[in-house]
């Protein structure tokens, strides 16, 4: 038997134990490990589990970040929603490609994606609208969002507007309004560990299947 001691992936924090990519998962389905590294994070209770860095470049290759939640996810895709009118919108109408950051860092892990992105279908953004609570629905039709606004007052008043317009009946999913997939063609996997000597597992599409590759700290 090894005189080293075993090295366990989910090791919770101060438990003495390193965690560590074991080789194992080279040959795992990247989504799977995922979806257990994403669970690991919401059982560590960390704020906002579904958080992720969103970057986005115009046709000319200017980028633009920020942070938006993930709304779901499975062997198509990650989910997000916005307003067709936004800034990454617009940018993924010109340039649909994307890069996705999820840093969880209370396990010391990242999730890297980068990929094409699609609009999901309409029945898939109803599904989520209707899911979502009726002041976010008003809000939805209410913002012109990433357009230049006056006051807050302006936007309070189109608030106004819509739940008048709207009253006690349905709020429908604006046509301006749904969700992106991000096909991913990468997916890395950072784990941190002593010494700044982390653990870094990426896994390529290939066809139908993922091929493997560590890489250097």
């Amino acid at each position: 038997m090894s005189d080293h001691p075993v090295i366990e992936p989910d090791s919770p924090p101060g438990s003495g134990v390193a965690r560590a990519i074991p080789e194992s998962a080279e040959s795992r389905d990247p989504v799977e490990l995922f979806a257990e590294w994403y669970a690991s994070a919401e059982e560590a209770e960390i704020p906002l589990p579904e958080g992720m860095c969103l970057a986005t470049a115009s046709e000319g290759g200017q980028p633009s970040v920020r942070m938006v939640l993930l709304k779901g996810f499975d062997t198509r895709g990650f989910v997000f929603f916005t307003n067709y009118g936004s800034r990454k919108a617009q940018e993924l109408d010109e340039n649909p490609r994307a890069a996705l950051c999820f840093h969880w860092p209370t396990l010391e892990r990242q999730v890297r994606i980068n990929g094409g992105v699609t609009r999901i279908s309409r029945e898939e953004s109803e599904e989520y609208f209707r899911s979502r609570a009726r002041g976010s629905r008003i809000g939805a039709w209410a913002s012109e969002q990433s357009r230049p606004l006056g006051s807050r007052e302006t936007l309070e008043d189109r608030v106004r507007v819509m739940e008048e317009r709207f009253g006690e009946g349905e709020v429908p999913l604006p046509p301006f309004w749904g969700g992106y997939r991000v096909e991913p063609q990468t997916i890395e996997f950072w784990q941190g560990r002593d010494d700044r000597l982390h653990d870094r597992l990426v896994f390529t599409r290939e066809g139908d299947g993922w091929s493997t590759m560590r890489l250097y700290p």
